[in-house]
């Protein structure tokens, strides 16, 4: 039977406002992304997002950004391959303390943003931000782009790795998400969304902007918790893709 991974970054907020929809997505996904601070989220917010997660049998991963809280961590800074190491165990650790606290578990790290996107072609981020994930627990998953140089560099270092894929971004010929800075970025029609994500998992292949089929592996697929429709849609997809015969739950940790 097929399986895939339904990923979903959250606890993107501050103090008393948690995103409205975080603990009715939680119904439907089987892994969630938690920022640790850098580019969103604060010690309230990461404390109740944990519980909730661990609450409803939530896979926990941590979601290290660039510290940029103004930017939401998508505008691209020039770091060093240390300094990505050193901001990715730190929010690992900041997170990982509350999971700890709370008696659960830390399950994988995902990038976010522009961090996420900057580490899918630079091989030295990319390696940088997996030695940090190794170094620190060598049992975590690292989830990323499919076909980026993180999922490569963790292929190497011997880390088990998650490949991820949009039901919402649109892709270039070369697999990589059109950047946000360009109209067609983003797929705001759901059935378009839906068709993707089913042509992804089930055919482990996309349609790029050109029209172009190329393959890509499918193990997680992300979830944007943040959009209009996001609770409804989260729904719908987690129901089609067991209507298709494909069984939804997170990767699982070796070791």
């Amino acid at each position: 039977m097929q399986t895939i991974d339904l990923n979903c970054d959250m606890g993107e907020a501050f103090g008393n406002y948690p995103m409205p929809n975080d603990e009715i997505l939680m119904d439907y996904i089987t892994s969630a992304n938690i920022a640790c601070g850098y580019h969103a989220g604060d010690p309230e917010v990461m404390q109740h997002t944990v519980a909730m997660a661990i609450k409803k049998n939530v896979a926990i991963g941590a979601h290290p950004g660039l510290p940029d809280l103004q930017g939401f961590g998508r505008r691209e800074l020039r770091i060093t391959a240390n300094e990505a190491y050193q901001m990715t165990v730190y929010q690992i650790g900041a997170l990982y303390g509350f999971v700890k606290a709370a008696g659960g578990k830390l399950h994988h790290v995902k990038a976010h943003g522009a961090l996420y996107n900057m580490a899918a072609k630079d091989a030295a981020l990319a390696r940088a931000i997996v030695q940090a994930v190794h170094d620190f627990d060598a049992s975590l998953i690292l989830y990323a782009l499919a076909g980026s140089e993180m999922i490569a560099a963790a292929k190497t270092m011997g880390l088990a790795s998650a490949s991820e894929v949009f039901a919402d971004r649109t892709y270039q010929d070369d697999g990589s998400l059109t950047p946000r800075s360009q109209g067609n970025a983003l797929i705001t029609d759901e059935q378009q969304s839906v068709a993707q994500v089913l042509r992804m998992v089930k055919q482990q292949e996309v349609l790029t902007v050109s029209n172009k089929s190329i393959s890509l592996r499918a193990e997680t697929l992300c979830l944007h918790g943040d959009g209009a429709h996001a609770v409804e849609f989260a729904r719908m997809i987690s129901q089609k893709l067991k209507d298709e015969g494909v069984m939804v739950k997170a990767p699982q940790q070796h070791g």
